[in-house]
C-alpha cells in the first residue's frame, strides 16, 4: 500500500473509534439509568413499609399470637412457625443438594442421560414456585397422607430450592482446578479423599453462599404453602415435625387482603421482620465466604 493511501486510513479509523466510544458510552448510560432506576423504586418501597410499619414494631408484636383486632394482633406463631419450617427445610435440601452436585460433577459419567439430567435441572431451578406447590398437594399431602403439617411444608420448600442448590454446588465444585485433583491423585489419595480433604474446602464458600441464597428465596415463599393448604390461623406452637403450622409470608398475605387500615399497618411492621430475616441470611452468606476464603488464604 502508498504512503498515500496509508495517510487516509487514520481517518476512517477515528470514525470507527469514536463511534465504538460513542455506543460504549451509550450502553453505560443505559445500564447505569436502569440500575438507579432500580434502586429508586426499592427504595420508594422501602420507604413506605418503613413508613407504615415501623409504628407497630415492638416486643409485644412479636411475643403476641394473631387476634381480630389489629392492635393485638402478633406474629409469635407464624415467626416460629417460620424458623421451623426452614430447620427442616435445610435439614432435607441441603445434604441432598450437595450430595447431588458431588455425583454430577465428580462421578456421573458424561452420556446423554447425565447431560438429560443437567437440563432437566437447570429448568427446574425457573419453575414457578406454584407449581411446587400443586405437585407436593399431590405427593406428600394426599399420597403420603403428610396432610398440612410442618415435615410437608418443608419438603414442598426443599422441591423448590434443590435444583438451585444443585446449580450453584456445581458451579463451585467446577471452579476448584483439575490440577489439585491430579495432583492428589497422583500422590495416592483415593477419589473420596481427594474430593473431601482437597476439592471440598476450596468449594465451600461457594456451596454455602448458593444454599443460604437459595434458604433466602425459600422463606418468602407463599404460593407453595397456600398450595398444599397451610392455615393462616393456628391456636398453638409447632411441637413436633406433624404439627400443624403457619408462616411469616402466609400471615403477611392474610393481613393484605383485609380492608382494614390497621391490618395493612400489621403486614409492614410484618414485612419489616421478614427483611430482618433475610438480610441476616445474605450476611451470614457474605460473612461465612469470607471466613472460609482468609481460611484458604493462610
Amino acid at each position: 500500500m502508498s504512503d498515500a493511501a496509508l495517510e487516509t486510513r487514520p481517518d476512517i479509523y477515528s470514525d470507527a473509534n469514536r463511534q465504538r466510544m460513542w455506543k460504549e458510552w451509550a450502553f453505560q448510560v443505559v445500564a447505569l439509568a436502569a440500575i438507579l432506576l432500580a434502586i429508586l423504586v426499592l427504595m420508594t418501597l422501602l420507604i413506605n413499609v418503613m413508613i407504615d410499619g415501623l409504628a407497630r414494631l415492638s416486643p409485644q408484636f412479636l411475643t403476641s399470637a394473631a387476634s381480630r383486632r389489629a392492635a393485638q394482633a402478633g406474629i409469635l406463631y407464624p415467626l416460629v412457625g417460620s424458623l421451623y419450617l426452614m430447620g427442616l427445610t435445610a435439614l432435607f435440601a441441603a445434604p441432598l443438594g450437595i450430595g447431588a452436585a458431588i455425583y454430577l460433577e465428580e462421578y456421573a459419567p458424561v452420556n446423554r442421560l447425565t447431560r438429560l439430567i443437567e437440563l432437566n435441572i437447570a429448568n427446574l431451578a425457573g419453575v414457578p414456585s406454584i407449581v411446587y406447590g400443586l405437585l407436593s398437594l399431590q405427593i406428600f399431602v394426599r399420597a403420603m397422607h403428610l396432610e398440612r403439617s410442618l415435615v410437608a411444608g418443608a419438603l414442598t420448600l426443599a422441591l423448590l430450592i434443590l435444583p438451585v442448590i444443585i446449580l450453584a454446588s456445581r458451579e463451585a465444585l467446577r471452579a476448584v482446578p483439575q490440577s489439585i485433583r491430579h495432583g492428589a491423585r497422583a500422590l495416592g489419595a483415593t477419589q473420596w479423599q481427594t474430593i473431601y480433604r482437597y476439592v471440598m474446602p476450596l468449594a465451600m464458600p461457594g456451596i454455602l453462599t448458593g444454599v443460604i441464597l437459595a434458604f433466602s428465596r425459600a422463606v418468602g415463599e407463599t404460593a407453595p404453602l397456600i398450595a398444599i393448604g397451610v392455615p393462616v390461623l393456628v391456636t398453638s406452637l409447632p411441637s413436633s415435625w406433624d404439627s400443624s403450622f403457619t408462616a411469616l409470608p402466609l400471615q403477611i398475605y392474610d393481613w393484605i387482603g383485609r380492608p382494614q387500615p390497621a391490618f395493612h399497618q400489621n403486614a409492614a411492621a410484618a414485612i419489616l421482620v421478614l427483611m430482618g430475616m433475610l438480610i441476616l441470611l445474605n450476611s451470614a452468606a457474605i460473612f461465612l465466604r469470607m471466613r472460609l476464603q482468609k481460611r484458604q488464604a493462610w
